[in-house]
């Protein structure tokens, strides 16, 4: 068996033993789905950061770096700017909201229709969402690593299912920020490795005045320049609030609620911003890099999209013998993180909101505190299933249209569901009615672009699409500020209690307590010194010097952060006990 799959299988194990540690912080329901609302900033920060990245991080993103260089990132310039507005004062207040679900937040906005309207097309679309990431890793790892893709999609998702059945919210953040160490380390090292190639800084920039790359690599494209006007002034506006516009809604609320109040909140963010800037500079380089100094070899990959692989390429160009496994797993890390998250949340929101609904409208009563956590597992695991099958199902789409219907569903329902959401944070006096108003409004120019499939004759590109959905949703927005006069005084109390709700500052020990700060840096302190023996033990393969030195100094970077929870647990538990 190659060594690469073999580091990949004990890391997967490792996932395992993570997940069943932190298994043992379930108490009740809240604890399963958003960790007690209990979970330090340095945990909740790591895990936002890896769920919104996946596989697609170093593959498509990837690949628009190798074709286009720095225009990409836009997107990440996005954002950090959430995540700044999330640290200066929106995180803080949605975490404020009190609520165990993003389902619950939206309820209290806009009411129950709106509440069941957003968890039912959330159960609809969430399990294509996250098959289709378990495809796309699965068929990277499969050619890869030469492994066969049914196997490996049973496996990974079988994986995934498992742990997030097991432990709950608790285990996803704890495996995040497990896999996070990981993806940092050895990316830094590719970074390290591939900017040296080039010659260093002096060499890399070099290259951008090179007349071979110095057009496809401008900041900002001209028209035409590449299909579908990418990377053009209008591309890159509209892709920048299209970045904000899923951040700075009720939707983006997941990624604060496990934890502890408004104060950690904020300094969550700023880790956020601080990873995600760090990242951009060390996941985008290493592509650029291999334009510059591989390009013929990448594009001479018998494969489909062969760009795709251009950082993966390099990556198996210059690590050492043995720390390519460690890259994959890092790859895998990614998208699995951002699987387990979707899993974790769609059960919460199925268990807390839709069943007791459900229940009721049968004449039945299913209290939201008695449902256990038992449900929930048993929801985790038909879920699992329903992805792992999806999953397949796609990697034989030739007789099943799924990723095709998908994509029409997201694009026609889930851009357009997601304006309602910014807006009911962002403007206070609407009608209850308003979700549906913008709603609809936004699905107008969604549905026109598949009726009529061009626009003055050319097909829509996804600016022109999501420009049109902006500018009706903003039309429909102005309409529900008008007609707010026509509320009662019943629904305007309700909605000044509501943001008043943001404002409130949490009491932790009086509204939550048990803090178990200690047992979390404590736990994850040791996991980090294991995978840093682990990745110390690697040095023992055939490597020259330098590639000895890579296993060497990602182990330190492993147990350095070990060694930083172990003390920050030492010191967290002193605290209390003065206290």
């Amino acid at each position: 068996m190659k060594i690469e799959v073999i580091i990949l299988v004990v890391y997967l194990i490792g996932l395992l033993a993570v997940g069943a540690l932190f298994s043992k912080f379930n108490k009740n329901t809240s604890d399963y789905i958003r960790g007690g609302a209990k979970a330090s900033w340095w945990l909740g920060g790591a895990s936002m950061v890896l769920a919104s990245i996946s596989a697609f991080t170093f593959t498509g993103n990837a690949s628009a770096a190798f074709d286009a260089g720095p225009s990409l990132l836009v997107i990440y310039a996005a954002n950090c700017s959430a995540f700044l507005v999330c640290a200066l004062f929106l995180g803080a207040r949605l975490r404020q909201s009190r609520a165990h679900t993003v389902a619950d937040l939206i309820r209290e906005r806009f009411g129950t229709a709106a509440e069941q309207t957003t968890v039912i097309s959330g159960v609809l679309l969430a399990p294509f969402t996250a098959a289709v990431q378990l495809w796309s890793l699965s068929l990277f790892a499969s050619v890869i690593l030469d492994l066969p893709l049914t196997p490996t999609i049973l496996a990974i998702g079988g994986i995934v299912v498992f742990y997030s059945t097991a432990g709950g919210r608790w285990a996803v953040m704890a495996t995040d920020f497990a896999q996070g160490v990981l993806l940092v380390g050895v990316s830094a090292i590719v970074f390290v490795l591939a900017l040296n190639k080039v010659g260093g800084v002096d060499g890399f920039l070099s290259f951008f005045s090179d007349p071979r790359f110095s057009e496809d690599f401008s900041f900002v494209k001209e028209p035409g320049a590449f299909p579908d006007d990418k990377f053009t002034w209008h591309w890159m506006v509209v892709i920048f609030f299209m970045q904000l516009y899923f951040q700075l809604g009720m939707w983006g609320a997941h990624r604060f609620l496990s934890l502890k109040d408004g104060k950690e909140a904020r300094k969550a963010s700023l880790l956020a911003l601080t990873l995600v800037g760090f990242g951009v500079i060390i996941w985008f380089l290493p592509p650029m890099v291999s334009r510059f100094l591989y390009e013929s070899e990448v594009m001479a990959l018998d494969v489909d999209s062969p760009s795709n692989y251009s950082y993966a390429y390099i990556a198996r160009q210059l690590l050492p013998n043995g720390m390519m496994g460690l890259m994959v797993a890092a790859m895998f890390a990614a998208t699995m993180s951002s699987m387990d998250t979707g899993l974790n949340n769609q059960t919460g929101m199925i268990a807390r909101n839709l069943l007791p609904w459900i229940c009721k409208r049968f004449g039945k009563t299913l209290p939201v505190d008695s449902i256990g956590i038992r449900i929930c597992k048993i929801i985790t695991v038909i879920l699992g299933i329903e992805i792992v099958a999806l999953a397949f199902a796609l990697s034989v789409q030739e007789r099943f249209p799924l990723f095709d219907a998908y994509l029409m569903i997201a694009s026609l329902v889930g851009i357009p569901l997601g304006f309602p959401l910014l807006a009911g944070l962002w403007i206070k006096r609407m009608p209850p009615w308003s979700f549906f108003l913008i709603f609809a409004g936004c699905l107008i120019p969604s549905l026109y672009s598949i009726y009529d499939e061009t626009a003055n004759g050319v097909k829509w590109s996804i600016q022109d699409r999501s420009m049109w959905i902006f500018i009706y949703g903003i039309a429909a927005c102005i309409i529900s500020r008008i007609l707010y006069f026509t509320t009662g005084e019943k629904w305007r109390e309700r909605t000044e209690a509501f943001f008043a709700q943001l404002r409130k500052r949490i009491d932790f020990e009086k509204e939550v307590g048990g803090a178990n700060d200690d047992r979390q840096a404590l736990i994850l302190g040791r996991v980090c010194l294991a995978m840093g023996l682990g990745a110390l033990s690697l040095i023992a393969m055939s490597n020259p010097l330098w590639g000895r030195l890579c296993f060497v100094a990602l182990s330190a970077f492993m147990a350095s952060v070990g060694a930083l929870l172990i003390r920050l647990s030492k010191r967290t538990k002193e605290n209390a006990d003065l206290s």
